[in-house]
């Protein structure tokens, strides 16, 4: 998504619409496409010049943030080891849920906040601890954590970016597009430093 595309989609759908990415993004298996990091770092940077109020910003984010992987959880405590046989689908690809369970059985628990920064395993991160029946009150702490760090950590950093630099508005376009970018990055190192992910990308080089 072009950067100036994604300042006008926060321009026209507002609080209502950056809520319901967070909360489609956390957890819920088909809001792994959406750019999170970006939405949050972009909001908190208009805020900054007063088209959204922070305070509204932060708190509906961290809401929806933790009530998106609160339902995640729900969706793999529910369904289980039947989740990882779905079929895919255009909204769901069960190598992104194989992908999220190879990095909790490294990570253990504190994968509920490190894949919040990681695009694709933010999404199913949630449903996998679910699924592996994490403790509940063990998942709420790294939820809350994680959703502060997050959902608020990001949001600031873009409203205190824009509220730091000297006529902002005319550095915008770059400033969000260097944005977009720093939000791809760690999806990036994860895929670069996957030895499995590598080699299938490797393959699918080799193939074109």
């Amino acid at each position: 998504m072009p950067h100036f595309d994604l300042v006008e989609l926060i321009r026209t759908v507002g609080y209502l619409g950056v809520f319901t990415i967070v909360f489609l993004e956390s957890g819920l298996l088909i809001g792994f496409f959406f750019p999170g990091d970006s939405v949050l770092f972009t909001a908190g940077f208009l805020a900054s010049q007063g088209f959204l109020d922070i305070k509204i910003l932060i708190a509906g984010c961290f809401i929806f943030a933790v009530l998106g992987d609160s339902i995640g959880y729900y969706i793999g405590k529910t369904l289980g080891p039947k989740i990882f046989t779905r079929e895919n689908s255009i909204f769901f690809h069960r190598k992104h849920l194989e992908r999220a369970n190879r990095f909790y059985e490294k990570h253990g628990g504190k994968t509920i906040i490190l894949a919040r920064f990681i695009p694709v395993i933010r999404a199913f991160a949630p449903v996998v601890a679910g699924a592996g029946k994490m403790n509940y009150k063990r998942f709420v702490f790294f939820n809350f954590f994680g959703g502060i760090l997050w959902a608020i950590g990001v949001t600031l950093a873009g409203f205190y970016l824009g509220s730091l630099i000297p006529d902002v508005d005319k550095y915008l376009l770059p400033i969000v597009g260097l944005i977009v970018i720093a939000s791809v990055l760690p999806g990036l190192h994860h895929m670069l430093t996957d030895a499995e992910l590598r080699a299938s990308l490797i393959k699918r080089v080799k193939r074109s």
